[in-house]
């Protein structure tokens, strides 16, 4: 079955032959981005499982005015075998009540909800309210974030509004967890580490990632020593703090390179500003276009080690990236990042500061990415989609 945008055939989903019957609400493609990627993946592990799984996906995810990037839309096709309706329009009341009542009359056995944003809370939560009159549904809510990283006026009662519409809950770090359980007490909830993104292929030489790299018109060299900044470009992941890294004198002279691949979700000219009065212009590589799913792998397995400068942060997609790729991570002691990365074993944790993040990379080229390799290859094993659809199964059952 290729992916497809058309309606429900009946009143209630296909149970023939399969497990039960899975919904996930959530970014899907046409949408780009780490939350639509996972979700498809997620999809793809239910059916691999047994599950009839498909995708409710966005209309209208974000009014352009509120989008922060150039699009929010992937030119790459629609992936093979999944089913994805785009239905869901964030900010249109009537279209929820519509959604709700479609997916109420659809009975599915589990509903898999993502929450990133309070932004989603009233479409979602008002979906979901009509989704229970069912009394069948189970709505099991994987939440990325409880407190956004940046504030905005509506946030708590937004989020309380989500949360009071779900059975259970699914966080991918301590912290979110806490943050959880100030709005929700007492309903099931379990933590999961992130599964790998192992959706890009697998890792390749990184001789042969610099080849296809220069091919697309970067200019890295086989024996450069090379840093990635991967994702998107927002306050909190503390490029700014990367940036005057690599301005420290020690970092110079041993001539790191840091490559910054990824799009500006704000004003991209404080950043070029800092550059220029630090005068490093020569120690970059600056990719800050979107990157498709089709060029990941080779980012990932041209670098020596990701880096991960975050001035707060509950989990972060990149990890499990870098695990998949088997790239040593070097970050902040914040949020869920250090549990994330065993000091030492996995990569190097660091105080999201200037001097703390020089120090931790020169201890790195001290070490050499062949050192992190054993505790890498052991660690990636905890981080399985079979672990994620094992919890949501349970937690549904609750």
């Amino acid at each position: 079955m290729s992916a497809s945008q058309q309606g429900p055939s009946g009143n209630a989903m296909n149970r023939t032959g399969c497990k039960g019957t899975v919904v996930i609400i959530g970014p899907a493609h046409p949408l780009r981005g780490g939350l639509a990627t996972f979700d498809q993946r997620l999809a793809r592990e239910f059916q691999s499982e047994g599950y009839d799984c498909r995708i409710y996906s966005f209309s209208l995810q974000y009014p352009d005015f509120l989008f922060p990037g150039t699009t929010q839309y992937t030119t790459e096709p629609a992936p093979e075998g999944l089913s994805i309706l785009t239905r869901i329009n964030s900010i249109n009341p009537l279209n929820w009540l519509s959604v709700g009542k479609e997916l109420r009359k659809l009975r599915p056995d589990i509903i898999v909800v993502r929450f990133w944003l309070p932004l989603m809370g009233p479409a979602l939560g008002t979906i979901l309210r009509r989704v229970r009159k069912n009394k069948h549904t189970r709505i099991v809510a994987i939440t990325d974030n409880v407190i956004p990283h940046e504030k905005r006026p509506g946030d708590k009662p937004f989020t309380r509004y989500f949360l009071k519409s779900c059975d259970a809950y699914i966080t991918m770090s301590e912290k979110v967890m806490k943050d959880l359980r100030t709005f929700e007490a007492s309903k099931p909830a379990q933590q999961v580490n992130h599964p790998l993104y192992d959706n890009f292929g697998a890792p390749i030489p990184k001789e042969e990632a610099r080849a296809s790299l220069r091919a697309k018109g970067v200019n890295i060299d086989d024996n450069d020593k090379i840093l990635l900044f991967f994702g998107f470009i927002r306050q909190y992941k503390g490029l700014d703090i990367a940036l005057q890294a690599m301005a420290d004198k020690r970092v110079r002279d041993l001539g790191v390179k840091l490559l910054v691949a990824g799009e500006f979700y704000e004003d991209a000219a404080p950043y070029h500003e800092l550059i220029e009065r630090l005068d490093i212009n020569k120690s970059l590589l600056l990719q800050t276009d979107f990157i498709p799913d089709s060029e990941v792998r080779d980012y990932l397995c041209a670098a020596d080690a990701v880096i991960q400068p975050y001035k707060n942060a509950t989990q972060s997609g990149v990890t499990p990236l870098a695990y998949h790729f088997e790239r040593p991570m070097i970050v902040s002691n914040v949020g869920g990042l250090p549990a994330l990365v065993p000091h030492e074993q996995v990569g190097l944790v660091a105080e999201p500061e200037p001097e703390a993040m020089a120090d931790a990379i020169l201890r790195f080229f001290v070490l050499g990415d062949t050192y992190f390799l054993p505790a890498l290859r052991t660690e990636k094993e905890k981080y399985s989609w079979s672990r994620l659809i094992n919890t949501i199964t349970e937690l549904s059952a609750c």
